[in-house]
């Protein structure tokens, strides 16, 4: 019997959370974020970091297409190898090694990139200054081996405040450590101390020991590379003026004004560098500074081509050929042209260090230097033993007797072999042209010769059977109508459009031809003002050339004459006839009168003005009228199909009046943008209709304007396309940096210059005059010559506030009215500052000291620059005032200029009491005379005491006394003062550092003080007895007791009453005893004294012996320990000797084992 069982449910298919995830085919979870509120957490941060690295947006004036060199400044202490790692940098990008670092160093290192290393001299703080401003990478150079030292220190603080340039540390002379743990650790703690000077993060480089003379190549390699892809920002100071740092400098001084008026004179100097920053201004007398020099205007800029370009630049100019060459090929034969560049060849990798003398060539705009080697290397040339083909070209040149010129000189020019020699040909047309160009060849109708003799095939006939000189045929002359003997050419018949182009092409062939008949009769315009000075010419010769009558004309020769053009208005007279008809004409040219004809001849002559008529301007306007009226009359004459393309010049502004007066009708119908005035003003409009006329115009241009030039960047409107305040202000000087280039690129070369002036990146040639001779003589290319523009309000002087701290490193603080050496824009000058605070906003009093702690304010006089310019000030320059402290004495920023501040200083004035009545009293030794006393009145004064008071009148006498009124009863022993403030003026003191005048460049010194000057001359101080200090003795005052009378006693109660004692009438015990020693007692006394004595000097000696004990005890434990520690040491070495004579044992018997195994 089958069991039937139940049927088993059905499970329900449940929609669970895993199916759910599933239903769409994918796993909605795999891709979701597993921690939202980490993730919100890291988009917060990551947010921030971005935030931070944004800076307020600056518009970056270097050029694009042809950037200057990035100055790479090389700085640290003396000793730390600053000079072999930019040989070793500049062997790695030029392949160049170079013997000696004089001045800027300018290398390719890249397609786009070029690098100006400079070595800033270490122990000198002017250059460090200098360096600081100008330098957009620093490579920081540290002695591993050493640390941080006071000059890398000081660099990093000019730097700070001067705009801080990307730093890159070097740490070198590490392979002095001997143990691996020691380096590490101090590559720790220099690059912590660096992050904490510069930034978290910044780059330290290592280098370890020297190979040949230079860095290991990898080391070098890597640093290369990163300074070649560094990005720089532009920095405020440097992005708002002009800057040069001159590689080369040569002295133009004319050599015999020296010899003549000494080596004393002021010199004209020439600086050669790129330009950095903003453009140099073009106009002539531009001030520039130059830094420990002095204010200079410019005399002369030029920019010169560029001795060490870019392959960028270079490929630039390859294409600019290439397609020049190519338009040229597609008229003539295909052009052969360069492979492009791909990468930076060897041959461009250029370097151009013109101090440092590599090459041996130099080439300047009037000469070229050669270096002809040393002394001791023997002569560079010797005769006859020319080194190669240039010596031997050289050798060639300088052997030609004359020169090219001279060989030439009475040469002629013979184009047949029996045709005349022709000389002086280039004189005739030279005068020709300038006739031409002093003759106005305009014409306004088609000219119409009228030829006289054979046409210009006959003549061209002629001319190809010429047999001889003598046999040359005379050909006709043709007279244009011009009225101009110059324009008379050979003539043709035809009138017909072929040939007279066939005519203008062959002129220079006829102008030949007829040069080449010497015997043809040609006319010649004369100048009067080189006739009179022609000495083989008479009077009457000169006066018969200027009139163009021959001078052979006597003896029969025909003269010719001009003939009138086709209307016959210019008719030139006959000579003879002109003659005979003004017989007060002579031929002396100091008598001579110009003759005109009279008023009655010359109306009987031009009886009616129809031939001159259209000579007019008024001529023009009649022809306008006439041809509207023809126009109403016969409205569908259509004089273009019948002319077709043709114009009449008579008329020729006729037609352009009326197509603008055609377009400027169209364009007011189809755009009512440009108002019609003409119409306009023939309306009646009322004052407000024509004001809201105005108005609307006025917005519609405004918004044209903006949509035509970028401004409308919608900021009001949220949803514009710009996400963040930084991306709109880019957008913006993006826009204007367009505009700009656009407006620039339609001017000529010339205009832009004119207006934009010389752009960063040029190599220009700046000349300087009345520069002093120390300059020159003094010249060290060690120390940098740098050159800064000014702008116009950096020309002038005055008072600066500034906001100034002492350097919390700097020893001393700063005292009012010491010289200050500070640092400010391009310039370093002394100055006397006083430092100020101000009391709630009412009076800014002097500070006789800087605060310790904190800022105070710093006014002094000097040049002016824009405000929130940071500076730097020094009180010591010269290194041998150095004391080995830190030199930075102040930092600080500018807050306002060209001020007027008044500074009080606080003044205590001090007088005695001499008649007291009541709350009036009579003061003496305050004042001196009854006029300070009148300026003071109503003062407010008070004693030590802290009684108020007032003073009233001056007394009549004694001089200089007052009266004053108290608030209470003074006395006579009480002194008064009165607390003043004293106006401080500021004194305008300004010394230029001028350091490279001077032959020790790091020996400046300016304005010392007067205890230094006592100092260096051994003067004792001067004293002043009221001013030294004494001992105050101050009498005891006796006060008499309180009184109080028997009346007021009665009264006072129990508690207050006076009790006083009787005075004692017997004496005391106190008093009457009297302790004196006996005989017994006193020397006990003195034998105990005597015993304790001994017993403490005993003491002190154990002490001592044991101390001297202990010091020995202690001098053997050392010398023990030492030699246990040396044991040890052995100890271990054989321990490890052995085990390594172990393992190499084993390791050669597992490897026989091997070798074994595979026999």
């Amino acid at each position: 019997m089958e069991q039937s069982n139940k049927a088993h449910r059905k499970t329900k298919e449940k929609n669970t959370a895993k199916k759910k995830l599933h239903s769409q085919g994918h796993n909605a979870k795999a891709f979701a974020v597993a921690a939202p509120g980490k993730m919100a957490k890291q988009m917060q941060r990551t947010g921030d970091k971005n935030e931070r690295k944004l800076h307020v947006p600056m518009v970056d004036r270097t050029p694009d297409d042809d950037p200057p060199p990035v100055i790479v400044c090389v700085v640290g202490p003396p000793g730390t190898g600053k000079t072999t790692l930019i040989k070793s940098l500049v062997r790695r990008l030029t392949k160049s090694t170079l013997t000696e670092i004089n001045g800027p160093v300018t290398v390719v290192s890249g397609k786009h990139r070029r690098l100006t290393f400079l070595e800033c001299p270490a122990d000198d703080l002017n250059a460090m200054i200098d360096v600081a401003k100008i330098a957009d990478l620093v490579l920081l150079m540290i002695d591993g081996n050493f640390g941080f030292e006071m000059e890398t220190m000081e660099f990093l603080n000019l730097a700070q405040h001067h705009g801080m340039p990307r730093v890159l540390g070097v740490a070198t002379h590490l392979d002095l450590f001997k143990s691996q743990s020691t380096l590490r650790a101090s590559k720790k703690r220099l690059k912590h101390r660096f992050w904490t000077e510069v930034y978290q993060g910044a780059k330290l480089f290592y280098l370890s020991g020297v190979i040949n003379g230079r860095y290991p190549d990898r080391e070098i390699l890597n640093l290369a590379r990163f300074i070649s892809v560094m990005k720089f920002r532009p920095l405020k100071w440097r992005n708002e003026h002009p800057y040069m740092l001159a590689d080369r400098i040569t002295d133009l001084t004319h050599p015999g004004l020296i010899e003549t008026q000494g080596a004393q004179i002021d010199r004209k100097v020439a600086l050669y560098g790129y330009l950095h920053g903003t453009p140099l201004a073009s106009n002539p007398a531009t001030r520039v500074h130059i830094a420990g020099v002095g204010d200079f205007p410019i005399s002369q800029v030029e920019k010169l081509p560029d001795p060490c370009p870019t392959p960028y630049f270079q490929q630039k100019v390859d294409e600019y050929q290439r397609l020049k060459m190519k338009e040229e090929s597609s008229t003539s034969t295909a052009a052969t042209t360069t492979r492009r560049r791909k990468r930076l060849n060897d041959k461009d990798k250029l370097i151009y260090a013109p101090m440092s003398d590599v090459g041996g060539i130099l080439m300047d705009k009037d000469a070229v230097y050669i270096d002809v080697g040393k002394k001791n290397e023997g002569p560079s040339f010797v005769p006859g033993e020319e080194k190669g083909e240039g010596e031997k070209f050289v050798t060639t040149l300088q052997n030609v007797d004359k020169t090219i010129g001279e060989n030439f000189d009475n040469v002629g020019l013979q184009i047949f072999s029996n045709s005349a020699e022709l000389h002086d040909v280039e004189d005739e047309q030279q005068e020709s042209s300038e006739e031409d160009e002093n003759e106005d060849h305009g014409r306004s109708q088609m000219r119409k010769p009228r030829v006289y003799g054979k046409s210009i095939q006959e003549a061209d006939e002629d001319l190809d059977n010429l047999p001889s000189d003598d046999e040359i045929p005379q050909h006709e002359e043709i007279d244009f109508a011009f009225g101009d003997e110059e324009n008379g050419k050979f003539g043709s018949e035809s009138e017909s459009e072929n040939e007279l182009n066939g005519q203008e092409e062959g002129s220079w062939e006829r102008n030949a031809a007829g040069k080449l008949n010497v015997n043809i009769n040609r006319k010649r315009k004369w100048d009067i003002g080189k006739l009179i000075y022609m000495e083989n010419v008479s009077a009457e010769d000169c006066i018969k050339r200027w009139r163009n009558e021959d001078v052979d004309d006597e003896e029969g020769g025909d003269s010719d004459s001009d003939d009138s053009n086709e209307e016959d208005f210019f008719k030139k007279k006959d000579e003879n006839s002109s003659k005979e008809s003004n017989p007060k004409q002579t031929i002396d040219l100091e008598q001579f009168v110009p003759y005109f004809d009279t008023f009655e001849k010359l109306a009987a002559k031009w009886s009616s003005v129809d031939l001159i008529k259209n000579r007019f301007i008024r001529s023009a306007v009649e022809r306008k009228a006439s041809s509207k009226a023809t126009d109403v009359d016969h409205p569908d004459s259509n004089e273009d199909e019948v002319f077709d393309d043709f114009e009449d010049l008579e008329a020729e502004n006729d037609g352009e009046l009326q197509n603008n007066a055609v377009d400027d009708r169209d364009g007011n119908e189809s755009d009512d943008s440009f108002a019609n005035f003409e119409e306009e003003e023939k309306k009646a409009l009322t004052v407000e209709e024509e004001r809201a006329l105005n108005a609307e115009k006025k917005e519609k241009y405004l918004t044209q304007f903006e949509l035509e030039e970028g401004e409308n960047f919608k900021e009001d409107d949220p949803d514009n396309e710009y996400g963040t305040w930084y991306e709109l202000q880019k957008a913006k000087m993006a826009k204007q940096l367009e505009i700009n280039n656009t407006e620039l690129d339609e001017m000529t070369p010339e205009q832009r210059q004119r207006i934009e002036g010389y752009k960063a990146g040029s190599y220009v040639r700046i000349v300087f005059e009345d520069v002093p001779m120390e300059f020159i003589e003094n010249f060290n290319p060690k120390f940098p010559i740098i050159m800064g523009g000014l702008l116009p309000v950096e020309l002038k002087f005055g008072i600066l506030n500034a906001r100034l701290r002492r350097h919390r490193w700097h020893k001393k603080i700063l005292k009012t009215n010491d010289p200050l050496v500070l640092s400010l824009g391009w310039r370093r000058f002394q100055t006397l500052p006083i430092y100020t605070t101000t009391d709630s906003r009412t009076r800014t009093r002097m500070l006789k000291y800087t605060p310790e702690h904190t800022y105070c304010n710093a006014s002094f006089y000097g040049p002016l620059c824009s405000p929130s310019t940071p500076f730097c000030g020094v009180q010591i320059v010269a290194n041998s005032d150095t004391t080995g402290g830190f030199r930075i004495a102040a930092t600080g920023v500018i807050e306002e200029i060209d001020v007027s501040v008044e500074i009080v200083k606080k003044l205590k004035l001090v007088g005695y009491p001499y008649k007291i009545f009541k709350n009036t009293a009579f003061i003496k030794d305050m004042f001196s005379s009854a006029m300070e006393v009148a300026r003071f009145e109503g003062a407010q004064i008070k004693t030590v005491s802290g009684i108020r008071g007032e003073i009233k009148r001056a007394l009549s006498k004694p001089e200089g006394h007052y009266r004053a009124a108290f608030e209470d009863k003074i006395l006579m022993s009480d002194i008064v003062i009165l607390r003043s403030w004293y106006p401080v003026e500021i004194k305008k003191f300004h010394n230029p550092v001028t350091s490279l005048l001077l032959k020790e460049k790091t020996e400046w010194k300016g304005v010392r003080l007067t205890g230094q000057i006592r100092a260096a001359m051994n003067l004792t101080t001067p004293t002043n007895p009221d001013s030294s200090y004494k001992k105050v003795e101050r009498v005891d005052r006796h006060f008499h007791g309180l009184k109080v009378p028997k009346s007021v006693r009665k009264d006072l109660p129990f508690g207050s009453q006076i009790h006083q004692m009787k005075p004692q009438k017997k004496q005391t015990y106190m008093a009457k005893r009297a302790v004196v020693l006996g005989g017994e007692e006193k020397k006990a006394r003195a034998f105990m004294q005597n015993v304790l004595t001994l017993s403490k000097a005993k003491d002190d000696k154990k002490k001592s012996k044991k101390a001297d004990q202990r010091k020995e005890r202690l001098k053997k434990l050392a010398k023990l320990e030492e030699e246990k520690t040396q044991k040890d040491k052995e100890k271990r070495k054989s321990i490890s000797h052995m085990r390594g004579r172990r393992e190499v044992a084993m390791t050669t018997m597992k490897d026989r084992a091997e070798r074994g195994n595979r026999c």
